[in-house]
């Protein structure tokens, strides 16, 4: 004990024993982090406003108070000036909200070059084509050396069809062939024309996909000698496309599929010579 009085004293003693009784009783509580909680509430009002662009602050106030946070009209105003998002009104709404309202009865149009080789030499070609953006189904609706405006009024013609596909509304970019002239045609047989902004290839991406996997699983690997053979190459693909293609947005899917048959033999179906092939079982 003397040696103990030389190094504590007995009210460091007692001071240990209270610490030591205090954390006993002591629980540990859980708590959420205040900067958690902000951190969470920033996202929210960020991901109510672009999900929402007609929502107002007290709108998205309100929407914050179903889910537990009292949050003040300032601090979602502050909020989405720091990030650069305007008030409601001025809020654009954005392609995927837009896409999703329209589903089932919205297409990508769309034009794609390709050089053919004919008698006056390298000519280009312009297919246009038309691809529901739900099913993926795609229609070549012509195809082109001149896309002047005979060229489009066909166009709109064949958009139109009564007994046709009929689209409600038309994706389309900011090229000089999508004319006022031809854009007020589709308007009146009530297709409602919607333009992508400049340089955004991704607002149609649909059509912009199709176009890839024409040229890489086709085109680009023949030489198109002759109108007749171009054509034919496009015919073939489109078919292949729609009968014996798998693609990955529809479940790795076919769009025309046939029922899946476990037995017999396998056959190769070819198309073009072999470039483009298809497993089946005999039945």
């Amino acid at each position: 004990m003397r040696e103990v009085a030389t190094i504590v004293t007995p009210d460091t003693l007692l001071r240990w024993h209270r610490q030591l009784v205090a954390r006993k009783w002591t629980y540990t509580r859980s708590r959420t982090s205040r900067s958690g909680v902000l951190a969470e509430i920033r996202q929210l009002v960020l991901r109510m406003a672009e999900e929402n662009p007609k929502w107002g602050y007290t709108r998205i106030q309100g929407a914050l108070k179903n889910l537990g946070h009292q949050v003040g009209r300032s601090t979602i105003a502050r909020i989405l000036k720091a990030h650069g998002v305007p008030p409601a009104p001025k809020r654009p709404t954005s392609w995927q909200t837009f896409l999703r309202a329209h589903w089932g009865a919205i297409a990508g149009a769309d034009f794609f070059t390709t050089e053919v080789w004919t008698w006056r030499g390298l000519v280009t070609f312009y297919t246009m084509f038309a691809i529901d953006l739900a099913t993926r189904r795609v229609r070549v609706v012509g195809i082109t050396p001149h896309p002047d405006e005979a060229f489009m009024r066909q166009v709109v013609r064949t958009l139109s069809m009564a007994d046709g596909d009929v689209c409600r509304v038309l994706i389309c970019d900011r090229d000089a062939k999508w004319s006022a002239a031809v854009r007020e045609r589709l308007e009146e047989a009530g297709i409602r024309v919607v333009q992508t902004p400049y340089e955004a290839p991704n607002a149609n991406a649909y059509a912009e996909r199709f176009v890839r996997s024409m040229k890489e699983e086709c085109l680009d690997r023949i030489i198109p000698i002759g109108e007749g053979l171009f054509r034919r190459a496009v015919s073939e693909f489109v078919v292949h496309y729609h009968r014996e293609r798998n693609h990955q947005g529809l479940e790795n899917a076919l769009i025309d599929g046939a029922p899946v048959s476990s037995g017999g033999r396998v056959h190769r179906q070819s198309r073009l010579g072999g470039l483009l092939n298809f497993y089946r079982r005999a039945a």
